[in-house]
């Protein structure tokens, strides 16, 4: 009985993150997103990650569809997080009945002539194709219209009925190398219908009632909800503001409060099925899992520390992690030139890396743990893997999956 109601180490938190989220399940189909999408709620990520990293490692066989099919059926929301250079931002996902009281409000809003007809426009116009929306604002330039538009979006004012202009950004859809003389259908990042975030929402819900649902949607997502989680995920407010609404929800019995984590914050709170299932998995029970480093079912750099390594990890768009019964073992950075570990690596934590790494095209590996590829003592066993030699790095195509319509 002591033993449990003992913490358990972090690593245990690690093996518990993955389990929770049903990272690897094989539940598909639009149902199954829509628990994934509730889970998600208000996380801003990566828009290049969230469908090919994120969603796809959680819904079996996804297909990008799904998501427009609940988008365009109202059932989902997105809002823009603020831009990432100018071919990448932050997204973050909403069930439609719980986005008004959980959308924050608009962040630095761009304040420019052409911002302020875009706004006119939508406001007294609502939902508008680009075309209308570019006729409307006096025309001129289509990229400088569409530049604009995309600033409202980052900023979290302007929204889409589709999430498929976020799969189209990049250098290649925003600056076309040639414009022909006849007229030409929209660039694909203008697809859709554009809308004001606040028509969604309108009112919104008042101070008590946000708070509500935003303690409910951490606690959904995290399990066991500690301050260093709501900081890791950049929270409006912070732990501070949350703490008085959790007190409470542990007061009438819905959550429980404790110190179930060793070494993170005194003040924990969980759903009481996490706290049983993080306790099960107090020794072992996580196996070799591969996820994006910005994956929220990755606990290291946010919650936990990432370990000691020879280079720098974090928690960057396009970076993968391996973890084997919680332990970080494999960290291949962003751009896959560049592998580190931690600990001992076997052939299976290097499969698991090329199934997940591949997803998006070839993995060329030049450094391991700072050292050139073919100088490292990993150079047989990444070719055992699955990787093939050049003349100075190491290639893994994998069986290249797609998450296309």
């Amino acid at each position: 009985m002591r033993r449990e109601v003992e913490s358990v180490p972090p690593d245990a938190l690690a093996r518990f993150l993955p389990a929770w989220h049903g990272i690897g399940v094989h539940a598909r189909g639009v149902d199954r997103l829509m628990e994934v999408v509730f889970q998600l709620q208000g996380l801003a990520l990566p828009a290049s990650v969230i469908e090919r990293d994120v969603i796809s490692a959680r819904v079996g066989n996804y297909a990008s569809r799904l998501l427009d099919e609940l988008v365009s059926m109202g059932e989902v929301v997105w809002t823009g997080r603020g831009s990432l250079g100018t071919s990448d931002g932050r997204v973050a996902l909403y069930l439609r009945g719980d986005a008004p009281r959980l959308i924050a409000p608009p962040v630095d809003p761009p304040q420019s002539e052409l911002h302020e007809k875009i706004r006119a426009h939508l406001k007294g116009r609502g939902a508008s194709f680009f075309r209308d929306l570019y006729n409307a604002c006096g025309g001129g330039d289509e990229d400088v219209m569409l530049d604009a538009l995309w600033d409202l979006v980052w900023s979290g004012e302007v929204t889409n009925d589709t999430f498929a202009p976020l799969r189209l950004l990049g250098p290649s859809t925003r600056r076309p190398a040639r414009k022909p003389r006849l007229p030409r259908l929209i660039q694909p990042r203008a697809t859709g219908r554009w809308s004001l975030v606040a028509d969604l929402i309108g009112s919104g819900g008042n101070a008590t009632e946000r708070l509500h649902s935003e303690a409910g949607v951490l606690l959904q997502r995290h399990g066991v909800l500690t301050r260093e989680a709501v900081v890791g995920e950049g929270w409006p407010g912070g732990f501070a503001s949350l703490y008085p609404v959790l007190r409470a929800m542990e007061e009438s019995g819905r959550i429980r409060r404790g110190y179930f984590v060793e070494g993170l914050g005194g003040s924990q709170f969980a759903l009481p099925g996490a706290v049983d299932r993080l306790r099960s998995m107090r020794e072992s029970g996580g196996g070799v899992i591969a996820l994006a480093a910005t994956d929220p079912a990755n606990p290291y750099g946010t919650v936990l520390a990432w370990p000691q390594s020879d280079g720098k990890m974090s928690r960057a768009a396009g970076a993968y992690c391996v973890l084997d019964d919680g332990h970080l073992v494999l960290y291949l950075e962003r751009g896959g030139r560049s592998l580190l570990t931690s600990g001992e690596v076997e052939l299976g934590h290097l499969q698991a890396l090329i199934a997940i790494a591949t997803s998006s095209g070839r993995v060329e590996l030049q450094k391991v743990d700072g050292l050139p590829v073919m100088e490292s003592p990993l150079k047989t066993t990444l070719r055992e893997a699955g990787f093939s030699a050049t003349h100075r790095s190491l290639v893994a195509y994998g069986s290249r999956s797609s998450i296309g319509g």
